[in-house]
């Protein structure tokens, strides 16, 4: 499809074989980038090491985005085996189920911002690590979701949160465009996976947004990671900054 060959890329956020990061994992790999993979704790890592064994990655860590010594760890060994980063794929977000499930008022200061921390923050702690490891230039890329720019049955703070996470996207696509380093958002409509699972009356969100969308289709993993291969690509170059909408035209209605 895209020509990766001898790109290196990280992908964060794999849980399991529904993983919009394990789409965009396949993706790369199929594409002929070398790809490490993250799991979050020892409970995730029986889930994750048999992927990144299927794509033969390299890498393969352990990943809490609030720990700065794993992220730490990670960036050395990185930095360690490859010398540099040509993609990243930052595919996590988290609230507190008590917060993701009340009303925007009502929501924590703590859920608030454990939620910024995780689903916004590491986004730019990881930009800055990725940012020295991408002399000639890069790729990254966050996902997020409509409820960023609509309001959203049941998405709730995470609105809010994916709309913080789209600004962050354009400042730092202005502020590292100058070194070739493009920045972008994946917005995939609802897709099942494990961490859309909290969100309440989920099922009902996927069967409306199959209703709406113009195309009475949901995304699937791999068509994002279709989108995500190009977006790493070198015909994708001078593209940074945008929302890419890969969901069948569920944003354009309504």
């Amino acid at each position: 499809m895209f020509d990766l060959t001898g790109q290196k890329a990280l992908v964060i956020g794999v849980a399991n074989d529904q993983s919009i990061a394990w789409g965009c994992a396949k993706a790369l790999h199929r594409n002929g980038a070398e790809v490490a993979i993250t799991y979050l704790n020892e409970k995730a890592e029986p889930h994750v090491r048999p992927l990144a064994e299927q794509i033969g990655a390299p890498i393969v860590m352990p990943l809490d985005v609030g720990s700065e010594d794993e992220l730490d760890a990670l960036f050395s060994e990185i930095s360690r085996t490859w010398g540099r980063l040509d993609t990243v794929v930052h595919s996590i977000a988290y609230c507190p189920k008590e917060d993701l499930q009340g009303r925007v008022i009502d929501c924590s200061a703590k859920g608030f911002a454990i939620a910024m921390d995780i689903s916004v923050h590491s986004f730019l702690r990881i930009l800055k690590r990725a940012e020295p490891l991408m002399p000639h230039g890069g790729t990254c890329m966050t996902v997020s979701f409509h409820g960023a720019q609509k309001v959203v049955g049941n998405y709730n703070i995470m609105g809010p949160v994916k709309a913080a996470l789209e600004t962050a996207t354009r400042y730092a696509a202005a502020e590292l465009g100058p070194k070739m380093i493009s920045v972008h958002a994946l917005s995939p409509g609802p897709l099942k996976t494990r961490a859309a699972s909290g969100i309440a009356e989920f099922d009902e969100m996927l069967n409306e947004a199959a209703d709406r969308a113009p195309t009475h289709q949901l995304a699937t993993i791999e068509e994002v990671g279709a989108f995500a291969a190009f977006l790493a690509s070198p015909e994708a170059a001078n593209v940074t900054g945008g929302i890419h909408y890969i969901d069948g035209g569920y944003s354009i209605v309504g």
